[in-house]
């Protein structure tokens, strides 16, 4: 009679234990990916059981859950104002997310650390759980100035604005752009089929976001920082230092010599410094790339944050002026050609740095994240990134700049009453395309509150387009709603 107890119990035991490893093995080892399986539809629902927290900017609700008082999905996911917005907030479809919904996910559906304290609270007192709201640096009338301004006959491109003296982003607009409330509905297969269209576009690419994560040649915009790194490299001279400018530059080992825009010459042969930039010359500039050397250009590029990895939180792409070669290339690098490419949000710090004596500093699209009792979670702090130029260069810069707006190529960004500071720029593509237009700038000069760097795309304003008629206006527009009371 013991005999078949004892092997009774040991088959108990043994079952038992495979039981137990089977449970472990279920638990933990195969628990990612039963959780990331696509017939597992309980993710699918509890998505949709948390209530996310706020996306707001300046007291403005860019991005809320809303209750449903039926249906199998508790909470929807809406945008006041999607499209304006879009590629600051993203949207939270039923797999996946993008921009601040994506990289504040953890705040948002209330899962991260720094929340556990407030989740213990609610699940002690029986609350339901609530993520908590993100505040982002965004200037709500800035950036509809911004996307009506450069929507207009159907622009593409984009327009960032910063503040110089903390490196808050005020405006992000990527153009074109998307209703994110078509992506974050609770239908799967409208979701998914929206989403494949929109992705499908690749030449226009609404998901695209032009003002972080595509690159451009930035045309003759990037002619200030040649100039930065001209009086950085000997502090005696400034705007009205005299500076060889021909009609047509010799660029060795080359027939394709370097003319200025047009074949046009630039004064008598001989120049300040502060005339060419106003007529944006090039081949002063590509004389002064190439006499300062790749190297010393590399050097000055970099000052200005050229070539940081940046997150704001979302990733940055990279900016740079181009591998080293010979002269030519250099002198072509040094207008903001060839190889040169730079983002919106590059060319904007590099506005923002000239405004802000020299210093540039790290850009942030996050203020604050309040818990759901709207007790501060974590503030951004501003930090310096890079001092790009001495605070007496960046003054000759500043004076410089704002004579380019008074005197030159960009008095269509002049603002009655204040001191605006820019520079255009018309950058060439390929053979046979339009060019972009190109315009950065910062406003009040003496006191700068805001910076701004504008692209518009080629042929998206006609074959015509330039710096100074297409994209300079737009970043009058951004400054005064910036700077309006």
């Amino acid at each position: 009679m013991n005999g078949p107890l004892k092997r009774a119990a040991v088959a108990c035991l043994v079952m038992f234990g495979l039981l137990m490893l089977n449970v472990n093995y279920v638990q933990a080892l195969k628990a990612e990916s039963l959780s990331s399986d696509a017939r597992n539809k309980r993710n699918f629902f509890d998505r949709y059981e948390v209530q996310r927290g706020r996306i707001t900017a300046g007291g403005t609700i860019l991005a809320q859950s809303v209750e449903q008082k039926k249906g199998d999905f508790r909470f929807i996911r809406e945008y006041p104002d999607g499209k304006v917005f879009a590629h600051v907030t993203g949207y939270f479809s039923p797999e996946s997310t993008s921009a601040i919904e994506r990289s504040e996910n953890g705040y948002l559906d209330s899962s991260h650390p720094d929340l556990l304290l407030r989740r213990s609270i609610d699940l002690f007192t029986g609350e339901p759980t609530r993520g908590a709201n993100v505040e982002v640096t965004i200037n709500p009338k800035a950036q509809k100035a911004a996307h009506e301004a450069l929507s207009a006959s159907g622009k593409r491109g984009a327009v960032v604005a910063l503040n110089p003296k903390t490196g808050a982003i005020l405006t992000m607009v990527s153009l074109p752009t998307y209703d994110p409330n078509v992506l974050s509905g609770t239908d799967p297969g409208k979701v998914f089929s929206a989403y494949n269209k929109l992705d499908k576009d690749k030449a226009n690419g609404p998901l695209v976001n032009r003002a972080i994560n595509r690159t451009y040649p930035p045309g003759s915009t990037y002619k200030v920082v040649t100039a930065a790194a001209f009086l950085e490299d000997d502090s005696s001279r400034d705007g009205q230092t005299i500076v060889p400018a021909p009609q047509v530059l010799d660029l060795p080992n080359t027939t394709a010599d370097l003319p200025n825009s047009g074949g046009a010459a630039c004064g008598g042969g001989q120049v300040p410094l502060v005339y060419a930039l106003e007529r944006s010359c090039n081949t002063p500039f590509g004389k002064i790339g190439m006499d300062l050397g790749y190297d010393r250009m590399a050097e000055q590029a970099k000052k200005f944050g050229v070539g940081e990895p940046l997150s704001i939180p979302m990733g940055v792409s990279d900016s740079n002026i181009g591998p080293k070669e010979d002269d030519a290339a250099l002198a072509q690098a040094s207008i903001g050609q060839r190889s040169n490419q730079m983002t919106p949000l590059e060319m904007a710090m590099i506005a923002a740095g000239i405004a802000n004596d020299g210093k540039v500093m790290k850009p942030y699209l996050v203020q604050k994240i309040t818990d759901a009792k709207n007790d501060t979670v974590d503030e951004a702090e501003p930090e310096e990134l890079t001092e790009a130029v001495s605070a007496d260069t960046a003054a000759k810069l500043r004076q410089m700049m704002v004579s380019v707006v008074n005197n030159g190529t960009a008095n269509l960004a002049q603002i009655p009453g204040v001191e605006v500071g820019g520079k255009t720029g018309t950058a060439q593509t390929v053979q046979g395309k339009a060019p972009h237009a190109w315009f950065i700038s910062f406003a009040p000069a003496t006191d700068p509150q805001v910076a701004v760097a504008v692209i518009v795309e080629s042929g998206s304003a006609g074959t015509e387009a330039s710096g100074g008629h297409t994209a300079a206006p737009i970043a009058k527009a951004v400054m005064e709603a910036v700077l309006a009371k």
